[in-house]
């Protein structure tokens, strides 16, 4: 339901991602997603298998709107989708509970990172943009927007970079820029 509530507000299209040639329990996926499908006749529904999608997704990006796919090929394509981009480090993650009865949790894709621990060369954006999907699921969409919004332009001024993006820039000095960057809301 997520995933198509969210197609709704942007292009209207979901990409279920299975393994339904080999994995019965992916043919049940398709069933359940295509009868969901079904409650959302202005949503475009297409099926997926995972080694594809994961090919479409290094060679033609821009043609996903919405993926959904269960944890195992999510967790792998969601690692796939940033890199494509350049670097890992940008990308954020949610596991919302869309009922609200539990509470969600907001988390860099990238994880800890504890290869890079204490040496102040991470990446920040993904935790940042975190915090702005945090922001957006508990109400306040203008001050996600407004970070979201000193994300893209501190990585389009290209000065202040970390050194997974091709600058030289500390973590924290990449965190100060984007918190510069933040207009009064």
């Amino acid at each position: 339901v997520v995933a198509f509530e969210s197609a709704r507000g942007r292009r209207k299209l979901v990409t279920s991602v299975d393994k339904a040639n080999v994995l019965e329990s992916s043919r049940l996926w398709r069933e359940v997603v295509t009868g969901v499908a079904d409650r959302y006749p202005d949503v475009r529904l297409e099926h997926q298998l995972v080694d594809s999608c994961a090919m479409r997704l290094v060679s033609d990006p821009g043609s996903f709107d919405v993926l959904l796919a269960g944890n195992l090929f999510g967790d792998i394509l969601s690692d796939l989708g940033p890199a494509v981009a350049g670097t890992i480090g940008i990308a954020p993650s949610a596991n919302i509970n869309p009922e609200r009865e539990h509470p969600s949790m907001f988390e860099p894709v990238h994880g800890s990172a504890p290869d890079i621990a204490g040496r102040g060369i991470a990446n920040p954006i993904g935790q940042i943009w975190s915090g702005a999907m945090m922001l957006e699921h508990l109400g306040h969409p203008d001050a996600a927007r407004a970070i979201e919004g000193a994300i893209e332009a501190v990585v389009r001024d290209r000065s202040v970079l970390t050194p997974d993006m091709g600058g030289d820039a500390s973590t924290a000095a990449l965190g100060e820029a984007i918190a510069a960057a933040v207009p009064e809301v």
